[in-house]
């Protein structure tokens, strides 16, 4: 097995010795990763988003940092400021919370529109702009946010726009009832001391550009693409995939292979990044709502229909 792989798959290992009977989460996070995305986690407080995020940094060796969301953070709480030094008689740049390798957004619905933009830019461009000069974000970067489930009070919900930029949305939930027994038993505030690092940061990058690599056949491109406009079509849903939720399923179909130590994709690879990818990008018309239909409802039901050719 690709020795890359190989560190990734102990990674994962790693980690399930804190985050307890969520593997598919785990491994969806290693996937964005590999493919240079972003998480957003949706879910309840209490169930593990922070120490998720935690568990990466250290297994991955990487420079992490958190910001707590509320109403009152700035957009140069992210970005960073100015600040005039007597000294020097200039001004210097002080680092906001992004200049980092991981970042912890908790609870993003919960701050201003502007803040979330200010986010949006470094998600987007990998940079952040103070007073008219450019700062490149260090490499590798990847966004893990929370937020509460919209309704929640305090709560605002965020723009299409930028659900857009995350490139998967995950859910932990509860744990099972002999998996909650486990972590009961365990030092919740210890528990990342378990985590011993088994990447380093020039892996993570050197194993973004192998999946960049991977190779995708010109049917299975037309299968993606099937796919994204099934969901533009749909009765079900009034706002389908862009082209950017189509780039996504590209990126994690190719970081599946990796992980399962191929150079190629194939279709199951394609249909698991088609559920996590499309979800949270999709936007269901009020019929399908009045029906109680989910978005992984109405996704399960679309690959039904996408037919036709053996792929």
């Amino acid at each position: 097995m690709n020795d890359l792989a190989t560190k990734f798959i102990n990674a994962k290992n790693e980690v399930k010795k804190v985050i307890i009977g969520k593997d598919e989460v785990i491994e969806k996070v290693i996937e964005a990763i590999l493919a240079r995305g972003h998480v957003l986690i949706e879910d309840i407080p209490g169930v593990g988003k922070t120490t998720l995020a935690m568990s990466f940094s250290r297994v991955m060796s990487l420079k992490y940092k958190r910001v707590q969301f509320t109403p009152d953070v700035l957009p140069s709480d992210v970005s960073g400021f100015s600040m005039f030094n007597k000294q020097t008689n200039a001004f210097e740049y002080v680092e906001g919370a992004a200049m980092c390798n991981l970042l912890l957004a908790d609870e993003i619905n919960r701050t201003s529109p502007k803040t979330q933009s200010a986010l949006l830019e470094v998600m987007e461009e990998g940079r952040v702009s103070v007073d008219g000069e450019t700062k490149e974000i260090p490499k590798p970067f990847t966004v893990i946010a929370t937020q509460n489930p919209f309704g929640s009070v305090g709560t605002q919900k965020l723009p299409e726009s930028q659900m857009d930029r995350f490139i998967v949305r995950l859910s932990m939930g509860y744990p099972d009832h002999n998996s909650e027994i486990d972590i009961l038993k365990g030092d919740a505030t210890k528990s990342t001391d378990k985590i011993m690092p088994t990447l380093t940061k020039e892996d993570i990058i050197e194993a973004q550009k192998q999946v960049d690599a991977i190779r995708i056949s010109d049917e299975l491109y037309e299968f993606i693409q099937a796919l994204v406009e099934a969901t533009r079509k749909s009765p079900q849903i009034s706002l389908g995939l862009s082209p950017r939720g189509g780039i996504a399923m590209v990126r994690m179909s190719k970081a599946k292979a990796f992980l399962e130590d191929r150079d190629y994709v194939v279709s199951d690879d394609i249909l698991d990044a088609f559920y996590a990818t499309a979800a949270h990008r999709i936007v269901l018309s009020p019929k399908a709502k009045v029906e109680g239909l989910t978005a992984d409802a109405v996704l399960h039901m679309l690959r039904e229909n996408v037919k036709g050719v053996e792929w």
